[in-house]
């Protein structure tokens, strides 16, 4: 009877790991990831990734190079894709990273219409640290709440943005953060929009 018992237990065991990792992969999300050609911050991309991989979200990362980039903190990582070839259409979440090398999106225009597709389509978008700029440049933050690192805040009440400066900061389907400290918070905002 015992040997069942074990037998049951460990059976049991096993259908649980397979049906929580089926649940998982049945989620279906998929975000993307833009991050810079360099200079991305490490925190801010790896963070926010091992959190939505953890929730079943499929993240594909996007760059203007599909060349190995290296972070502000010396992480390298190679993009899956060129930017110049994501759609907004394609993704549940659309994410732009930080870091000081994002100011390459502030005034490109491929980023913008990513942006503004992804609120058009009702698709999450987020954007940390620096990149919340490139979102007051595509005239998506306008009259939204939002948040920045810090030394930035200015620029989005000049661009008509309502600057909290809120570690995460949410308004609709809009996630905006700080900086490299929130960036687990971050993606946990995130994974709170797509589920």
């Amino acid at each position: 009877m015992k040997r069942i018992t074990q037998l049951f237990i460990i059976l049991f065991s096993v259908m649980f790991l397979i049906m929580s990792g089926h649940a998982n992969a049945q989620s279906g999300k998929k975000a993307v990831f833009i991050i810079a050609s360099e200079n991305f911050q490490d925190d801010e991309f790896a963070q926010p990734l091992a959190v939505l991989e953890d929730n079943g979200v499929s993240v594909t990362v996007a760059s203007t190079t599909t060349e190995e980039v290296t972070g502000m903190n010396g992480a390298k990582t190679t993009p899956d894709v060129l930017l110049s070839t994501i759609k907004a259409d394609d993704f549940d979440a659309v994410v732009f990273i930080g870091g000081s090398g994002a100011a390459q999106y502030i005034d490109d225009p491929m980023a913008h219409k990513l942006a503004q597709d992804a609120i058009e389509q009702n698709k999450v978008l987020g954007a940390i640290c620096l990149a919340p700029r490139i979102l007051a440049s595509a005239g998506v933050l306008t009259g939204k709440n939002a948040t920045v690192y810090p030394t930035e805040g200015e620029k989005l009440k000049e661009a008509g943005v309502n600057y909290t400066a809120n570690p995460v900061e949410q308004d609709g389907n809009i996630i905006t953060a700080d900086g490299p400290s929130s960036a687990k918070e971050f993606g946990e905002a995130l994974v709170g929009l797509l589920k």
